[in-house]
């Protein structure tokens, strides 16, 4: 059953509208009517007719003109006369974060032939078409770079080249090949990062600038310009290139250099090469030979004829030179010549050479003897150099090691060569100290002329030189014949030896019995002190037994008399008392008195008489003296006079003889004591 039927007139009108808007919509989309564009997109405006005809010049239409249209369509509906326009969508431009784009412009002023890249002084906003080319913008490769962010640009217009990818409105194929080889370059030189220079690696960035106007002739280096912050050229390590432009920068290597930190630099407007920084190590320095700047007066003075020496940043050999540390010196712009100023070594032999490799293609000098034998000769000498004279010997050699190979070598070669000529080789090996000292004396002065100080001269031994050995043979022979003369020296010591060994024994025999001798003497000195000690005492002690004896005489006289006056005395009161009494008593004290000076007459007589008395009191006396000291009987030494038969009468003899005298009836009246014996 046909549904048609059951429609009304109000659906079929309903019904009908709508399939017209549907295809008024389908015809205004296909004709360019309504346009929508999302907003993280733009459109770009190519207007394929106009009542005001195609552009004439240029490629960018200004005027209205049929072409692609300066200004780009943003995001949302947009309306445009039918079958006028052709819209090309892109993408709106994005740098990421630390990453540099590239601009390239299709219109506008045409670049002069003194000139590398588009100027960007007046015309410097690329979303700005319009402003850009009515401000004199010129076309190609544009100075100014895109930092991070993202860009609504007419890619009709300006080509952008990022690392990720190339913004542009696709042409013909053969340009798509053109940029994708400019991206490339920009590639292979890091273009799209920027430049980062870290302090641990101890480097520096060398740049050259490819725009701008050429050297001057004779310039290799372009000098720095506009780098002070306060002037207003100040190009910020060539970040800024219009400025380093109109500061007087030339195109070409600068003599400027990057130091650590980051800098982002247009990679077509210029280019870096990282070198490592200049370190002058402790013991060195170093003498910079500048091959640019400015031309300065001579310093070195008048007594100075080897060249001339500059003012720092000046053309030529500076006469200060750079002491220990690092320097970010530009290696293209001058060379820096390390110059020791450490006692260094030189060495003539081919096996051994110094730290600073300064000799490494000497060897040892050879040498002609006056006996005609070629011996070499190894050598070494110790070099000095006065900091501020390494200028003038830089200036003077060129380096260091030129100096050694050209002019120290020959020169000591020659002096030892002519020594070598006045010697036999005998002669050569023995008087080496004295030749050393006399060399080092003589050539001091010759390196002086040089500005070198000379410290010392040290010479080995000569020694036969490849395939000689005649010279062995002679220090064999020598070495045979030093050992015969130190065998007969030491024959000669050995024989010295042994009699100073004869003599030493002898000596220690005639020591050892020395001892005893002289002990012996001593036993003998202390036995003569020890009996004159004793004589001393027996004779003060006889002295004093007389002396004794005497006052016991005397002593006992006394008291007899005082007993007798006594008795008398007492008698004579007695008789005075009883003579009254009567003439009896007198005689019985009388009687009585008599008998008792009789008894002790009679006594005494028994005694032996008074002299005997006394004698025997001395002995007594002696007797104890002799036991409270302990004396010997017989003393160790003999004192006494000579005699018939030889011996001597000790004093204990002597008394007792006196006593047998006595005892005999020699005479009986007290005698005085024998005289003492003549002591010898």
């Amino acid at each position: 059953m046909d549904t048609a039927q059951y429609l009304s007139p109000m659906e079929w009108l309903a019904i009908e509208i709508v399939a017209l808007i549907i295809v008024l919509a389908i015809l205004f989309w296909w004709s360019g009517v309504i346009r929508y564009i999302p907003n993280d997109r733009l459109g770009i405006l190519e207007k394929l007719w106009s009542f005001r005809g195609s552009v004439n010049n240029g490629f960018i239409a200004l005027g209205g003109e049929a072409g692609f249209q300066p200004d780009v369509v943003r995001g949302g509906l947009h309306f445009f006369m039918p079958f006028q326009y052709s819209m090309h969508r892109a993408n709106l431009v994005t740098i990421p974060q630390g990453q540099i784009g590239y601009v390239f412009a299709r219109d506008g002023m045409s670049l002069p032939p003194t000139q590398t890249l588009a100027s960007n002084t007046e015309a410097d906003d690329f979303q700005d078409v319009r402003a850009f080319l009515e401000k004199g913008g010129q076309k190609g490769p544009q100075r100014k770079i895109l930092r991070e962010g993202t860009y609504a640009i007419n890619l009709a217009q300006f080509i952008v080249l990022t690392a990720q990818s190339n913004y542009a409105v696709n042409l013909n194929a053969s340009e798509q090949k053109l940029f994708s080889e400019m991206s490339e370059m920009i590639a292979e030189r890091d273009g799209f990062e920027p430049v980062v220079i870290r302090d641990a690696d101890d480097m520096i960035g060398i740049v050259t600038i490819h725009d701008g106007p050429a050297l001057p002739d004779g310039e290799i280096i372009a000098p720095t310009v506009a780098n002070d912050p306060k002037d207003p050229n100040f190009h910020n390590n060539f970040q800024d290139p219009e400025k380093f432009l109109n500061g007087g920068g030339y195109r070409g290597r600068q003599l400027q250099v990057l130091a650590d930190g980051s800098y982002f630099l247009n990679r077509i407007f210029a280019t870096v090469e990282l070198v490592e920084k200049t370190i002058i190590g402790v013991g060195t320095v170093g003498v910079v030979v500048s091959y640019t700047g400015r031309r300065s007066a001579d310093v070195s003075g008048q007594s100075y004829r080897h060249g001339e020496l500059v003012e720092q940043g000046s053309r030529g050999v500076w006469s200060t030179p750079l002491l220990p540390g690092k320097y970010a010196f530009n290696t293209y712009a001058g060379n820096i010549v390390i110059v020791p100023t450490t006692n260094f070594v030189l060495k003539w032999t081919k096996e051994q050479f110094g730290e600073h490799r300064l000799d490494e293609n000497l060897s040892e000098v050879s040498l002609i003897t006056r006996d005609a034998f070629e011996p070499v000769l190894p050598l070494s000498v110790v070099v000095h150099i006065d900091y501020m004279k390494a200028p003038l010997v830089v200036q003077r050699f060129g380096d260091i090691k030129r100096l050694v190979e050209q002019t120290l070598d020959p020169m000591v070669s020659a002096y030892f060569k002519n020594i070598a000529q006045t010697k036999t080789l005998i002669e050569l090996l023995q008087e080496r100290s004295e030749i050393q000292r006399k060399s080092g004396d003589e050539m001091r002065a010759k390196f002086a002329s040089y500005s070198l100080e000379l410290q010392e001269v040290l010479i080995g031994t000569p020694r036969a030189g490849n395939g000689q050995n005649s010279i062995e043979q002679i220090l064999i022979q020598l070495r045979e014949r030093q050992i015969a003369v130190e065998k007969v020296e030491t024959y000669r010591l050995q024989e010295a030896a042994a009699i100073q060994e004869r003599t030493l024994r002898e000596k220690e025999a005639l020591a050892e019995q020395q001892a005893k001798i002289t002990t012996s003497a001593l036993a003998i000195e202390i036995s003569e002190n020890e009996g004159k000690a004793q004589l001393a005492r027996t004779r003060q002690q006889a002295e004093t037994i007389q002396v004794t004896a005497k006052a016991e005489a005397e002593k006992v006289r006394l008291a007899g008399l005082g007993e007798a006056d006594r008795i008398k005395a007492i008698a004579l009161a007695d008789a005075e008392r009883i003579k009254a009494t009567g003439f009896a008593d007198a005689q019985k004290v009388r009687a009585v008195g008599l008998a008792e000076a009789e008894a002790t007459e009679k006594k005494v007589a028994a005694f032996g008489g008074p002299a005997y008395q006394l004698n025997s009191q001395v002995l007594m006396r002696f007797a104890e003296a002799i036991e409270n000291g302990r004396l010997p009987l017989v003393p160790q030494i003999q004192v006494g006079g000579g005699g018939e038969k030889g011996g001597a009468n000790g004093l204990v003899e002597m008394m007792l003889s006196m006593l047998v005298a006595d005892r005999l009836g020699r005479q009986s009246s007290p005698a005085a004591l024998p005289a003492p014996v003549e002591q010898h």
